[in-house]
């Protein structure tokens, strides 16, 4: 019992750790560091186990704990935010610099092709082309167009 009770604890901290570090954006975003199915299976045999998540929490936690102590401070997670923080900011720079002066301009920051649009139509969930209030309160919910829940936390959680 003890046995399936630490299996369950060392399971919830590798995967809320790996959904944390796969979450972190700046802004408090959704997408940040990915990782892919490949890491994933690590033996490479088409599927990813509960044992590979959980080698793949563990990696995660050994990399943010820098000092080795087997515990995370403040610190530790800062600094692992701010390194992926950085690495998320060098992949924009170089994915949008168009003109390649590792800057990025109002032009370069916009949204590709029809990307705000569709932003827009989502949050315009009744189709009039005005965002209304309750839409807005409805999206900060994590409501989705036509009633589906969001990533975002809802009210009951």
């Amino acid at each position: 019992m003890k046995r399936a009770v630490l299996i369950s604890g060392v399971t919830a901290i590798a995967l809320a750790l790996t959904a944390a570090s796969v979450t972190a954006k700046p802004g408090g975003g959704h997408r940040g560091e990915r990782v892919s199915f490949e890491q994933l299976d690590a033996n490479g045999d088409g599927f990813v186990t509960i044992e590979e998540l959980q080698a793949q929490g563990q990696a995660r936690f050994a990399e943010t704990d820098t000092n080795g102590d087997g515990l995370l401070s403040a610190e530790e997670i800062a600094a692992k935010a701010d390194r992926d923080i950085s690495d998320r900011v060098a992949k924009m720079i170089e994915k949008r610099d168009t003109n390649g002066d590792g800057l990025l301009s109002q032009e370069e920051m916009q949204p590709n092709g029809d990307r705000a649009a569709r932003m827009f139509d989502r949050l315009d969930d009744n189709g009039d082309g005005q965002i209304s209030e309750e839409e807005f309160a409805s999206m900060k919910k994590g409501k989705r167009k036509g009633g589906r829940d969001g990533d975002a936390e809802t009210e009951n959680n």
